[in-house]
């Protein structure tokens, strides 16, 4: 019978084989960590809102943090030490799945690493190295109160500096090492993540004596210096997510990461890496939250049966957990394009807001249906479904919605549809290699000119697959709308009208790499049914946003009766639908639970 262990994180039979000893080790210490601290420790620190500091422990004396987001060219000859996509999303899944927060420690330092890695400053990636070395995190201020994460927008204001210092600066013996003032800098950011501890926290800002672009800067401050004032934490959790004010803050030139236009595509290249991680840290949340309800649902006798024999309740658990495997595909997969970026394959700036809106939204989803069986269950405290149900909303909305990644999306869909090009075959990328290409992507445009291989084979590889040519047949017809009833001028402004075909768009891509990755895999042959349960909700989906499309009110007849084609239901199997439940669901009860 095909069984599904290795589908889902399982920390009780943990063994990621494609990864080196060290790498191995080290998460197996962090599960070790969680399980030890245990489930109730856990759920009291979060509804407690405890800050990390033992787990920030952990991460220094284990060095993690060091070792797997330092790039090796820093790593001052520790041979474990590299930024490796691959593993990065391990670790990202392993924290998600114990509690946001701790993921959070870990991603917003990720994110103020970006501008660092990505800048010609020598010193400031040593010290980032070493800070990273003896257990530091890092943040990345960016967003503002009235600005949100507008890049074209700042407060945060640069002044050119004078030698006169405050008596803190001249007492100070760092400050008495460093040449003259470059700038001084003075305002407020808002919503950022480690800004309570960081040592480097990467500020974005502007010249007051240059206009536009030129006058952008990223440079680096110090949490715990005398002109960093800290506002305090915008919401109530385990994770701070600080308002700080800077000061006539002394920025120098050791500070400074990037100005002008390279500043601008740094924050947006940060972003297209550090929100990458959006996904894994859903999929591990998904993950606990799954074992926790198939556990009670399949344990609670209600009017004489268990729950899971109610049609509706087993039907939920079957599209949940296919939607989560959907998720893993789709995300494993992309994590191939990002490991294989150059300049002459950007594809990853497609397959990376996919991530940060379709996957997370599906994970709030999953958890919705999941919560649909559990009802007052899920609120209770001691379970970790009620920190997820809490939580799993933010996902999708950290740093953009899912209405500005799914416009950005649409930049690449005429291409992505009608102009595909020649590209080497890319297989699975879990080497320990080192990422070097994240930190020289250079500058943050030409979204409308990335090119894609052609996304129609693999549908046409896997038309043996009932619901797979359901959805291949919706597809054409989707591209048809495109090809004949193109939104007009005024619907390409009407945002309500075009994110729905950004959805429909979105699917196509979606499904690509699904089932590329299933092929990858062998689940195309060993779980086909589950592959089929898949493409079952897919179908669905397309159909609700064909839907919607169609009612729209601008709608042309045109556009009407395109969408009418994509109306289908997805192919009914009993048989399938009892095996994928039996062989790969229902097992999942009592497959995990915390050690205590």
């Amino acid at each position: 019978m095909p069984t599904p262990a290795r589908l889902l994180l399982d920390p009780n039979r943990f063994d990621p084989r494609h990864l080196d000893a060290e790498s191995r080790r080290q998460l197996q210490a962090l599960i070790d960590w969680f399980e030890e601290r245990g489930k109730t420790r856990l759920l009291r620190d979060d509804l407690e809102a405890t800050w990390v500091t033992d787990f920030l422990d952990f991460v220094r004396r284990e060095r993690l943090f060091a070792t797997f987001l330092t790039p090796s060219e820093f790593a001052g000859g520790d041979p474990n030490k590299r930024w490796d996509t691959s593993r990065n999303a391990v670790l990202s899944e392993i924290l998600g799945f114990y509690g946001l927060s701790y993921w959070y420690a870990e991603q917003v330092t990720i994110l103020g690493l970006g501008p660092i890695w990505q800048s010609d400053n020598v010193k400031a990636k040593e010290k980032a190295a070493a800070q990273l070395d003896a257990g530091g995190v890092m943040a990345f201020a960016l967003s503002e109160r009235e600005h949100g994460a507008d890049i074209y927008n700042t407060d945060m204001l640069l002044t050119p500096g004078t030698d006169e210092r405050s008596r803190e600066e001249q007492t100070s013996t760092d400050e008495r090492s460093r040449e003259g003032v470059a700038f001084r800098a003075t305002g407020e950011k808002y919503y950022i993540g480690n800004g309570n501890v960081a040592g480097m926290v990467s500020v974005f800002g502007r010249r007051t004596d240059i206009d536009g672009a030129d006058g952008y800067v990223w440079f680096v401050a110090d949490s715990g210096h005398g002109n960093y004032e800290l506002l305090g934490n915008v919401v109530h959790g385990q994770m701070y997510v600080s308002n700080f004010r800077l000061t006539d803050y002394p920025v120098y030139e050791e500070d400074i990461l990037c100005t002008g236009p390279d500043a601008f595509s740094a924050a947006l290249n940060t972003v297209n890496v550090g929100k990458f991680n959006l996904c894994s840290g859903s999929i591990g949340m998904c993950e606990h939250a799954f074992y926790e309800a198939i556990t009670h649902a399949n344990n609670r006798i209600l009017y004489g049966n268990p729950v899971t024999d109610f049609p509706h309740v087993r039907a939920s658990f079957v599209d949940a957990y296919a939607r989560l495997i959907a998720m893993k595909l789709f995300s494993d997969r992309a994590i191939d394009y990002f490991r294989s970026a150059g300049p002459q394959d950007r594809r990853y700036l497609l397959f990376n807001p996919v991530t940060k809106s379709k996957v997370t939204s599906e994970g709030e989803t999953v958890v919705t249906l999941l919560w649909d069986v559990l009802a007052a269950k899920g609120f209770e405290k001691n379970t970790y479904f009620c920190e997820v149900a809490r939580l799993i909303g933010a996902l999708p909305r950290l740093e953009g919605t899912v209405h500005v990644n799914v416009a950005q999306i649409l930049k690449f869909m005429p291409n992505f549809m009608f102009d595909p090009a020649d590209y080497p075959p890319i297989g699975t990328r879990d080497d320990p290699a080192d990422d070097v290409f994240f930190w020289s992507q250079g500058p943050a445009r030409g979204a409308s000119k990335v090119q894609f291989a052609d996304w129609a084979p693999v549908y046409e590889r896997h038309l043996d697959i009932p619901n797979v040519g359901v959805f291949y047949e919706q597809v054409q017809a989707f591209k048809e709308l495109l090809s004949t009833a193109a939104p007009d001028a005024d619907q390409q402004r009407d945002l309500d009208f075009v994110l729905v075909v950004g959805h429909l768009f979105t699917l196509v891509v979606y499904g690509q790499l699904i089932l590329e990755q299933a092929e990858l895999t062998g689940l195309d042959a060993e779980f086909r049914e589950l592959v089929d349960q898949i493409f079952d909700f897919m179908v669905r989906d397309m159909s609700k946003h064909a839907l919607a499309l169609s009612l729209q009110p601008s709608s042309s007849d045109e556009q009407i009766e395109a969408c009418q084609k994509m109306l289908r239901k997805a192919v009914d199997d009993p048989e399938r639908y009892a095996r994928v439940w039996e062989q790969q669901v229902e097992v999942l009860d009592g497959a995990y639970e915390m050690r205590r």
